[in-house]
């Protein structure tokens, strides 16, 4: 009894503390603080900790803040997808601030030619302070609220050093998007007599949660591919200043404690110098010694990696940078039950601030030594390599050629025009269409982690991806050893290819399906009434052979005549970055232009299942794809509501990682396919339709014994059969529809699971087939290579009238495999040729 009335007791205290009687210190033990500096509380209403706090008043405190400060300046660097600023605070002594694009200059010189002649001595270190990418890991935005008014208010003479030495480009919200979803749920299933009672629907939110910014992607592994606006925002400040240091807060299960860096040794990508990790770990004595001093409890070189490169706190680690990852154990609301005892909000907030400050202790510390790293790892960069390149592009592509130009762009890579056409290794690369990248430059590591392919690891286990090879990414031919001789000039103003229509036709006029955007470009015909077909067999005209899936738009029996038709081609044409062609006679060598052998293309009308049940991830994909890539409208359908849905207005409906559906629901769904509906299935929604007999798949079982693994080693050999992210090759059947504007026979295809599908018995059924030695790039366990081999990635199944279309794996992967999107294009727009 008298247990329980202490624990009582202690409970009472807690939330007494967390609820009322919060104040600034709690976080912050100075006291000498500038009065004139408005604090967080007298801004935003409450003591930071009370609530949540939502992106706008962050973002309003912020702007407070530098007008009140002669250490900070702001800018707003851009906007999410909700139209949310992208912030960003410079925090520095006065001093610096008068003075501070001379102290860039100086500092982005130490990455240059002759940095040997700088002397670093005087020379401020610059530490990137970046919180809560993830916006349900919100202790590191809340902390930011702290951080961001003690940089300001602190008056002790070691503050007023601290920002002599330091330049901080602090960022207050990774995600702001994100942090608004979560606060506002967290915020309002707020108990005022609050409960630690993890089954409350505070700590339990609704699909698709927080975490995630508008289009449900995570931008923690975005760094490297930088195809979202927030993304885009901070790599170009990181290219502006090259920071010494990075850090990236987050949060973790609510039984964790906190954690820092560096990870587990093994698994550091064998680019990432090792005095960068001896670094970190002398940095994490500084955590080590300001945790203990509150009494927190921490781990490290556990769990966590440094081996993809997309991830906040290992991009910096191939750019001369020193990236540290901070995972607290999470509140996931206001107060919580956990195996460490009763967490609250503040003291998640209370270890982010912590962290904040020990790592700008330790950057000035160590200031020299880690501007002198800086320095030494862009020495003699690439120095070996004088005359060597990497040329990649596609012939028949031009968009796919310049977006990952774009990303070599957005990481400041130089690369050159190609001079001439030029053939290599059987592979056509046409000028307009390639780029020649030098190897001797600053950023070769970047440019090697961007470009290699690699098959053995020293570790077997992986915290994401293993694989991530640019070109094989985007579908591009390559080479890797090239010499520099097939460059042209340098590119500073990359340029997109400019569409056009090569006469005016009162016939006909055909384009090409191998180009990005010709999947918007027949959209946006379709949206205008216009008629289309598309080829099933190849032909020539006028000299030109024209491949499989090549789109016909008759002149004649159309709603809009001959001089309405050009201009709207011509518009779409140069909008799309497309070449179409007028033609004067539908007679050709091969099938001719009145043929059957062109299919009539129909208006689609699309839905998307969403909601609980279905990774946000997969779904968020193809949202983005559809919405921003293609302009396709689409629906977004819940769930919770399919059941009762009028499904019969959709062509398509796609539905990517479901793994369950109400009976009811499937019901519905499986009535509108049999009446003609077209189902697209990606990943474990195979095994779903399996499970509800809609369509008939075989499966390759796989099956291990674990012999001599200990007890110990149980979860890691386990964990080394996953296939946690690799690239393969399959076959391509290109006169099948699914591959219509593939011009290669082979495609590198990107696969994070382990559903492996047997081939159906007859060759024309199995358009794509993985090779007999299908692995690209990245780790996979031999039983599970040797599962793989010969089995396939799709198949089309038949369910009366309708047809479904099942996809073992993600074609349209965070946004920058390009090279596979096409497949779900094709899907949509000829499914009723296959």
């Amino acid at each position: 009894m008298k247990k329980f009335i202490l624990l009582l007791s202690i409970l009472t205290l807690t939330i007494g503390y967390s609820q009322d009687n919060l104040d600034l210190s709690y976080y912050i033990s100075e006291t000498n603080l500038n009065p004139d500096i408005p604090t967080p509380e007298s801004i935003i209403g409450h003591p930071v900790g009370k609530w949540h706090i939502t992106h706008d008043k962050l973002a309003q405190y912020m702007y407070v803040l530098a007008d009140a400060s002669d250490r900070i300046t702001i800018e707003n660097r851009g906007k999410t997808f909700e139209d949310r600023p992208l912030l960003l605070l410079t925090i520095t002594a006065p001093d610096n601030h008068s003075n501070l694009e001379n102290i860039r200059t100086a500092h982005v010189a130490l990455t240059e030619n002759g940095s040997e002649n700088l002397d670093v001595a005087e020379m401020p270190i610059v530490v990137y302070q970046g919180f809560s990418i993830h916006g349900n890991e919100p202790s590191g935005s809340n902390a930011a609220l702290v951080a961001a008014y003690y940089l300001a208010a602190s008056q002790s003479e070691a503050t007023k050093q601290l920002l002599n030495d330091v330049v901080i480009l602090f960022d207050p919200a990774f995600n702001p998007d994100g942090l608004q979803r979560f606060a506002y749920w967290a915020n309002t299933n707020k108990n005022k007599n609050l409960t630690a009672d993890g089954n409350d629907r505070e700590y339990d939110e609704v699909w698709p949660g927080g975490r995630t910014n508008h289009y449900w992607f995570d931008m923690n592994r975005d760094w490297l591919p930088v195809q979202l606006p927030e993304s885009r925002a901070r790599i170009k400040s990181f290219h502006k200043w090259m920071p010494n240091i990075l850090t990236d807060h987050h949060e973790m299960g609510t039984n964790s404690t906190f954690f820092f860096q560096p990870g587990i040794p093994s698994r550091t990508h064998p680019l990432t110098p090792k005095l960068n990790q001896e670094l970190t770990g002398k940095i994490g004595n500084y955590h080590a010694k300001a945790l203990d001093k509150i009494g927190s409890l921490y781990f490290t070189e556990e769990n966590y990696d440094d081996f993809y490169y997309g991830k906040g706190s290992t991009f910096p680690d191939v750019n001369g940078s020193i990236g540290i990852l901070f995972e607290q154990g999470s509140s996931r609301g206001h107060l919580q039950e956990s195996s460490n005892g009763i967490l609250t909000f503040p003291f998640t907030i209370r270890n982010q601030y912590t962290a904040a400050m020990s790592t700008l202790e330790a950057a000035q510390n160590m200031r020299e030594e880690i501007l002198a790293y800086q320095r030494n790892f862009y020495k003699n960069a690439g120095g070996e390599q004088e005359n060597k390149a990497i040329i990649f592009g596609d012939e028949k592509d031009a968009a796919k050629t310049y977006h990952l130009a774009e990303i070599l762009n957005r990481h400041k890579i130089k690369f050159h025009e190609l001079k001439n056409d030029v053939t290599l290794n059987g592979k056509n690369y046409k000028k307009g269409y390639s780029y020649v990248v030098p190897k001797n430059q600053k950023n070769n590591r970047l440019i090697q982690a961007m470009f290699e392919k690699r098959t053995t690891f020293q570790d077997s286990l992986f915290y994401d991806i293993s694989a991530w090879t640019f070109p094989l990414a985007f579908n591009l031919d390559y080479i890797e050893n090239a010499s520099l001789n097939n460059a042209g000039a340098l590119v500073n103003d990359l340029q997109f290819k400019q569409g056009n229509v090569s006469q005016k036709s009162d016939y006909a006029y055909v384009m090409e399906w191998h180009e990005y955007y010709t999947p918007r470009l027949l959209n946006q015909l379709l949206e205008n009434g216009i008629r289309a077909k598309a080829s099933t067999k190849q032909f020539t005209s006028n000299n030109k052979l024209y491949d499989y899936g090549t789109i016909l738009i008759p002149v004649e029996n159309q709603i809009l005549n001959s001089e309405q038709i050009y201009a709207l081609v011509s518009k779409l044409a140069d909008e799309n970055h497309v070449q179409i062609d007028g033609l004067d006679t539908g007679l050709t060598i091969g099938i001719d232009l009145g043929s059957n052998g062109f299919r009539t293309v129909q208006k689609q009308k699309i839905a998307l299942i969403v909601g609980e049940g279905v990774s946000s991830y997969d779904a968020g994909e193809i949202w983005h794809l559809l919405d921003q890539r293609y302009d396709i409208s689409i629906t977004k359908l819940d769930t919770q509501h399919l059941s009762g849905a009028d499904l019969s207005s959709y062509t398509t409906i796609i539905g990517t990682n479901l793994r369950y559906l109400t009976k009811s629901a499937t019901s519905n769904l499986k009535e509108w396919i049999q009446k003609g509906g077209t189902f697209i299935g990606y990943r474990n929604t195979l095994s779903w339709l399996n499970s509800q007999e809609l369509a008939k798949l075989e499966f390759k079982k796989f099956s291990r014994t674990a012999t001599n693994v200990s007890f110990e080693e149980r979860r890691d050999y386990s964990g080394a059969q996953n296939i946690g992210g690799a690239i393969f090759q399959v076959d391509l059947d290109r006169s099948h529809p699914i591959n219509f504007g593939y011009k290669n026979d082979q495609l590198a295809m990107f696969r994070n699971t382990s559903i492996f599908m047997e081939a159906d018995k007859n060759s024309y059924n199995n358009p794509i087939r993985y090779t007999e030695n299908p692995l690209l790039s990245g780790y996979i366990s031999k039983p599970k290579l040797d599962s793989l081999k010969s089995t396939v990635p799709f198949k089309v199944s038949r369910l009366k009238k309708g047809k479904i279309l099942s996809f073992t794996d993600n074609t349209n992967f965070r946004a920058f495999w390009y090279g596979t999107n096409k497949l779900l294009m094709n899907a949509i727009f000829f499914n009723g040729m296959m």
